[in-house]
């Protein structure tokens, strides 16, 4: 599913207009990266869990010339499924 047939699926589901449910997808998804950005987690109780996760600088290799570069420290976001999801999906 892509963002637009959530958007139609919302639509229908919530009895929206497409505008209307892509206006609330688009807010939604805008909060919990600015939720991620301010360094908040997003917990959606039966859904899962949003949240940010520190990645420490390390050593490398690169394969072409074998020879050592530095990666530097990142942020990743990170999502871990709720019981419920978990449970929707396992059947």
């Amino acid at each position: 599913m892509n963002k637009n047939e959530l958007i139609a699926k919302v639509a229908a589901d919530a009895k929206l207009s497409k505008g209307d449910a892509g206006e609330a997808v688009e807010a939604t998804l805008e909060n919990i990266q600015k939720a991620l950005q301010g360094g908040d987690d997003v917990r959606l109780v039966g859904f899962g869990t949003f949240s940010v996760s520190n990645r420490a600088a390390t050593q490398g290799r690169d394969p072409r010339t074998g020879q050592p570069i530095s990666i530097p420290a990142s942020k990743n976001a990170k999502f871990k499924a709720g019981k419920g999801l978990k449970e929707a999906v396992n059947g």
